[in-house]
């Protein structure tokens, strides 16, 4: 059996520029942090002849049983399972710290650790940005999907990075060099909130994209404040700045297409900044998921009790890429110390 698992990740800036769409014209970048939350999948390889009247189970929120790929609901597994060279005899489990469409790149996670499961489980190991680009490939050509390309490369390679993108198969990560200090000094002041409101990313993206020529020069201001964003948190200026900035990054994504906020998002994001919130934006592609907050610690307790009816996780950054983390066909089975975070 291998156990693989791959963090869901928090954009603070940048985000929508990591569309092809957009960047292979103007070029974009974000800059964000891999959390230490995670997507885990184990992949096995079984014996089905003559034992069991299925050669294929997955687990995830259902359970499949079936005689072959081809006959699995779950369009991700199956797709991943023949893109993998797997017909029959294997067994699938996924789990994951929080829920789906949070806005958090979970199915990219999803795809990274079951790719790297798969293609580890066949004896090739897949790391790194090459375990993203192949997620990248797998989700735009194989899965037909409307994604951008941060995601993957949070999932793979992990850590608090600025990330630059030239091509689908050309992508630059620049580690974040920030303190240890720092880094719990920032972490301490985020809060997120769910809005308890799930959306399939993909239909958000699609009328964003249908407007994306309208919107060059937005993305190229959110491009803009990822440098600035990176200048600040890589100096010594005072850290509410980064939060003043967030405010006006959800100022440029909110106005790039009506879709991505809603009437119950607008009124979470009013209640956490009368509280006392320096700034904010909403994860992922917008419409649900969770809200973030830059939220100085005197003032946290008026924020929770301002938005008590939803839950609160606060996030850890910096985490590491996707990892086999248990390896049943080898003598070394090591378990990777987490931290969950949740409040």
């Amino acid at each position: 059996m291998i156990l693989t698992r791959a963090p869901l990740r928090v954009s603070f800036f940048g985000g929508g520029t990591d569309y092809p769409a957009h960047f292979l014209e103007h070029g974009g970048a974000v800059l964000g942090s891999a959390i230490h939350q995670y997507s885990f999948i184990t992949a096995s390889q079984v014996q089905s002849k003559g034992l069991l009247d299925y050669s294929i189970r997955v687990t995830y929120r259902e359970i499949e049983l079936v005689r072959e790929a081809a006959e699995l609901r779950h369009v991700p597994i199956r797709e991943a399972l023949r893109h993998c060279g797997y017909e029959r005899d294997v067994e699938i489990h996924h789990i994951a710290d929080l829920p789906a469409k949070t806005g958090l790149g979970s199915s990219s996670s999803f795809v990274v650790s079951l790719l790297q499961a798969l293609r580890f489980l066949s004896g090739r190991t897949l790391t790194g940005l090459d375990l993203a680009y192949e997620a990248i490939a797998f989700e735009r050509q194989v899965l037909k999907e409307s994604v951008g390309c941060q995601d993957q490369v949070f999932a793979a390679v992990g850590g608090f990075n600025m990330i630059e993108f030239r091509r689908e198969d050309d992508i630059v990560v620049h580690p974040l060099s920030i303190s240890r200090s720092r880094l719990l000094e920032l972490e301490s002041s985020l809060m997120m909130f769910y809005t308890g409101l799930e959306r399939r990313a993909e239909d958000v993206v699609k009328a964003q994209l249908s407007n994306v020529s309208a919107n060059t020069d937005r993305y190229r201001r959110m491009r803009a404040q990822v440098d600035r964003a990176y200048d600040l948190l890589t100096g010594n200026a005072p850290l509410s700045l980064f939060g003043e900035m967030l405010d006006g990054a959800w100022k440029e994504k909110r106005a790039l297409h009506s879709v991505i906020s809603n009437s119950s998002v607008d009124a979470m994001y009013e209640k956490g900044m009368q509280a006392g919130a320096l700034g904010g934006k909403l994860l992922g592609a917008g419409a649900g998921g969770f809200v973030l907050f830059f939220v100085p610690p005197e003032r946290q307790r008026r924020v929770e009790a301002a938005l008590a009816d939803h839950c609160l996780i606060r996030p850890h950054l910096d985490a590491p890429g996707s990892t086999v983390i248990f390896d049943g066909m080898s003598a070394r089975a090591p378990i990777a110390e987490r931290r969950l975070g949740v409040a």
